[in-house]
């Protein structure tokens, strides 16, 4: 454990934010709470007057430099990370300290890759965008479900989500995210992203009970279809929502989250459900917790603490599926979710 570290969180005041520095704390790092508005920063360090409040633009390097100071690692919880995550990554790689992201936006995550995975090699940094419920959890699922495979045909990953109650920056990641792709929809295809303006398919997916058999939007693509093929040698990677998570957040009058506890989780359930495919074989991963956006607070905070204690694979820009030992990595989350892996076939 990287107990007593100092872990800046850019964003700290936002609804992820919060949950990653309550996170921090109990697990006995040190947050740094940092981020674009000075009045939202100062708001939150009244809860929190024994730690530091470093308030800090994006697009002022001197002013992000000032908020790394002294930080072991910086977590970046402020999206949309089309405009965060490059400048807050340079202020990382100048403070010679890893860097972790929440990010569930597509282009966001493939520009990480792009622009950072030379440099970051060069300097031996670890970058790891996407630690969150979308992306990394997928990641970590379908890497620990192949085993010793190294290469498969085909990685689905289904999120039985019984709701969506998205909150304002997945609001406002959605909006640039649908500037990006000009209204189109993405997949990962024969090795390679794809924009696409045709319907979206819809099946019926078989989720272990007590969800079971539920229609399911196909291509409905998350962050899974970066992370996955940045380190899995697979030319298809499919991700499926539940028809009626896919209209909430499709909805303009839907609500944010309502904390349903003292910790301030909201009472929606999930159920993310990976099958790895090679010829007529197949692995099965599934993970069932609670709230989507509480439940990214310890994945990202079991990342940094691996990154600080020298438990990594690899350097450069890594996804967790690259990163980590996906199995043990599964089992530290255990108080927050619950991993089973099936070997049996299922009708899907």
């Amino acid at each position: 454990m990287a107990t007593g570290s100092v872990v800046a969180v850019y964003g700290a005041y936002g609804h992820t934010g919060r949950f990653v520095v309550a996170e921090l704390l109990e697990r006995g790092f040190v947050p740094v709470l940092v981020g674009r508005d000075p009045e939202k920063v100062a708001a939150l360090a009244a809860s929190y007057p024994d730690l530091d409040a470093r308030p800090a633009p994006v697009d002022d390097p001197a002013a992000l430099d000032r908020a790394l100071a002294g930080a072991d690692a910086v977590i970046n919880c402020a999206g949309p990370f089309a405009d965060t995550a490059a400048p807050v990554i340079e202020a990382a790689l100048r403070a010679g300290i890893p860097y972790v992201d929440v990010a569930a936006e597509i282009e966001a995550n493939a520009d990480t890759f792009a622009l950072f995975a030379g440099r970051a090699r060069a300097a031996g940094a670890v970058v790891v965008p996407a630690m969150a419920f979308y992306g990394g959890l997928g990641d970590l699922l379908a890497t620990a479900a192949m085993g010793d495979w190294t290469e498969a045909d085909r990685v689905e990953v289904a999120y039985g989500l019984d709701s969506w109650h998205p909150t304002p920056g997945t609001r406002a990641a959605g909006k640039v995210s649908h500037r990006r792709r000009d209204g189109r929809r993405v997949r990962y295809a024969g090795g390679r992203l794809e924009y696409r303006d045709d319907e979206q398919p819809v099946r019926t997916w078989f989720f272990p009970e007590p969800v079971g058999a539920r229609d399911v939007i196909g291509e409905f693509s998350m962050a899974d279809i970066v992370t996955v093929p940045s380190h899995v040698r697979v030319p298809e990677v499919c991700t499926y929502m539940t028809v009626e998570a896919a209209r909430d957040i499709a909805s303009p009058d839907t609500s944010a989250p309502v904390p349903a506890d003292d910790s301030g989780r909201s009472a929606q359930s999930f159920l993310v459900d990976v099958v790895v495919r090679r010829g007529t074989a197949e692995r099965w991963a599934t993970a069932r917790g609670r709230d989507i956006y509480a439940v990214t607070a310890p994945l990202a905070v079991e990342a940094v603490d691996r990154v600080l204690t020298g438990r990594t694979r690899a350097v450069g820009v890594v996804s967790a599926g690259e990163a980590f030992d996906a199995a043990d990595f599964l089992k530290a989350l255990s108080p927050h979710i619950t991993v089973d892996f099936d070997p049996r076939p299922r009708t899907a």
